[in-house]
């Protein structure tokens, strides 16, 4: 290992940003679950359990990772199968399966790393054919499979981010930007369409959108006409707005908090970014932003630096990872999306999630730890 690996200043900022979002996120989760210890002491244990993996992910060579990653894909396709099989049903989604001793985990989180390691270790395989139809057309179904997969649980938000995230590794892997205008048009005219659809009250003709999904989509278009669908986002804006610049105080009880008043749902998972706003203000809003712009920034530094192209497409399948999944929690939080289900990154309750996060992470590390001068 000496010699091998070199610590940079790079790699200590990042698990520094990383443990700085966790550990506000746990304070943020107090708050939101109402001081419950239960909910607290897992997403501790999990945090702990995830900062430990990480670190010992990091001194694991990722290119010898990457010789395992036919292995890697096969048990991300089994444990996803496992969920349609053997998932247990909350809210009408069998999106976990129950494991004696670990208990409830959610295998699409854990696809989330699997499927960005595979496929890091194809298109570095294949770096100069990528453009080869053989090589895109099986590196496309490949990946179909897990998606449809995720898909049918039904989980179409955890759909789209892997859409997102396999595009721009796909993008960073040197494909053709004559297959990249064509499929971005494309892309283009279908939500064009699906907009057309639901505006012209045609909308149940589309095959693959559930009836919950049509009823939030049709909620985001026409909020006055489904405000008892749309209530949730309402509230959440209600909350950030309420924070003001300084916000209420963290831990806030305040009769007037939208929080206190259980006027959200779910707010420790799909719409904590409400209490973030609520007890933390703009100002902290801004901060926590700027913590995962940094980390972002941080971890697509280190791709260009990577020595590899197996390298720089972990790093930007991380990268995208994070980035559309804060964003896309975020523009819900605020109404800027329909409401997805989409949860924070290392501020939502799940340990599945942080888990998976911090195997990525660890991926980065080592990818830091061996990049060019």
């Amino acid at each position: 290992m000496k010699g091998k690996y070199v610590f940079r200043a790079h790699n200590l900022l990042l698990l520094v940003l990383v443990a700085l979002l966790n550990f506000i996120g746990i304070l943020i989760l107090q708050s939101a679950s109402n001081m419950d210890s239960a909910i607290v002491s897992r997403q501790i244990i999990g945090s702990l359990t995830g900062y430990v993996f990480c670190l010992v992910i990091m001194f694991i060579d990722y290119n010898r990772l990457a010789k395992y990653s036919t292995v890697v894909y096969a048990v991300t396709i089994g444990i996803l199968l496992a969920v349609i099989a053997l998932g247990a049903v909350h809210k009408g989604a069998g999106r976990w399966i129950v494991l004696p001793v670990i208990g409830q985990i959610q295998p699409a989180e854990f696809a989330k790393a699997g499927l960005i390691l595979y496929f890091a270790s194809y298109f570095g395989k294949y770096e100069q054919r990528i453009n080869e139809p053989r090589i895109l057309l099986t590196a496309i179904a490949l990946f179909a499979v897990a998606a449809v997969l995720v898909f049918v649980e039904p989980n179409l938000s955890t759909t789209l981010i892997l859409c997102v995230i396999f595009g721009m590794m796909l993008i960073t892997s040197g494909l053709s930007m004559k297959i990249i205008l064509p499929a971005l048009i494309l892309g283009g005219l279908l939500f064009a369409l699906i907009m057309f659809l639901f505006s012209t009250d045609n909308y149940n003709i589309i095959p693959f959108i559930k009836e919950y999904q049509k009823n939030r989509i049709l909620s985001f278009l026409y909020p006055d006409q489904y405000s008892d669908t749309f209530f949730q986002q309402k509230n959440s804006i209600m909350a950030i707005g309420s924070g003001g610049f300084f916000g209420k105080g963290l831990f806030n009880t305040d009769i007037s908090s939208v929080k206190a008043g259980n006027f959200l749902i779910e707010e420790d998972t799909d719409f904590i970014f409400a209490i973030i706003g609520e007890e933390l203000g703009f100002r902290g809003c801004v901060g926590i932003i700027f913590v995962y712009v940094l980390t972002l920034f941080i971890i697509l530094w280190i791709a260009v630096k990577s020595k590899n192209l197996t390298g720089a497409v972990i790093c930007v399948g991380i990268a995208a990872w994070i980035g559309f999944q804060t964003f896309t929690n975020i523009a819900v939080a605020i109404a800027l999306f329909p409401n997805t289900g989409v949860t924070l990154p290392f501020f939502s309750r799940g340990a599945s999630s942080l888990l998976a996060l911090y195997a990525g992470i660890g991926m980065v590390l080592n990818v830091g730890m061996q990049s060019r001068d």
